[in-house]
């Protein structure tokens, strides 16, 4: 039987990172944790208590009210993986809209947030048997993990990824709109202080701009193989 390893990826938003960490999980019975969830579980509160808004960020009172955020996955035998719940309240679907995503790199910039969340996510990892997914994962979180992946597409491919997926659901936005988001989100990620996302000296690089779901998890399951070998 093969050993247990932990799997980092990282990358820029709206390369599919989730997608693939969900698959790789349930093909190698693994434990996958969305940090990505958790930072825009807590950008959720954030804005649900008025402390960030377009022109306004109270940046103190969150990191205050820090003690008071409870993150946990539920897991869902249904959809196969876990969801997010925040202070007892699945939150899945309030996360993902685009409100959230247009503040939550402001959040995971706060060193106080990052601080908390990696403790956190180590923890949970220290099993093995687990895939991860952020902007820090092989870098930050698990900078000793067997395998890193790193993840990118261009900024186009990811932004109309992201527009089908928000129109799919019924969300009111524009093609515009949501590649000005992925820009900024791309900006904020790689310039911040504490833990920007860079890709891992030991890290595998995966370009999926012309790649299908399929070709991807094909790929990973065999470098994860390759390592068992």
């Amino acid at each position: 039987m093969a050993s247990k390893i932990t799997i980092a990826i990282d990358g820029f938003s709206s390369t599919g990172k989730s997608t693939l960490a969900k698959q790789l999980a349930k093909q190698l019975e693994y434990v996958y944790v969305d940090t990505g969830a958790m930072y825009r579980a807590v950008t959720y509160f954030a804005m649900q208590n008025g402390y960030i808004t377009h022109d306004y960020f109270d940046k103190e009172s969150l990191v205050h009210s820090l003690p008071f955020i409870r993150l946990q996955f539920e897991f869902k035998p249904e959809l196969g993986f876990g969801v997010m719940v925040l202070n007892d309240i699945v939150v899945e679907e309030e996360i993902r809209t685009i409100e959230v995503s247009g503040f939550v790199s402001k959040i995971a910039a706060v060193d106080e947030v990052r601080t908390k969340l990696v403790e956190q996510q180590q923890e949970m990892g220290k099993g093995k048997g687990i895939v991860m997914d952020g902007r820090d994962i092989g870098t930050v979180v698990f900078p000793n993990a067997e395998l890193k992946i790193y993840m990118t597409a261009s900024a186009t491919t990811r932004a109309q990824r992201r527009y089908d997926e928000l129109i799919q659901k019924g969300d009111d936005v524009s093609y515009d709109e949501v590649f000005q988001n992925v820009v900024e989100r791309d900006y904020i990620d790689t310039h911040r202080a504490n833990s920007p996302l860079v890709k891992a000296a030991d890290a595998i690089e995966i370009d999926n701009s012309n790649m299908t779901r399929e070709e991807q998890l094909a790929l990973v399951l065999d470098l994860v193989q390759n390592l068992n070998n």
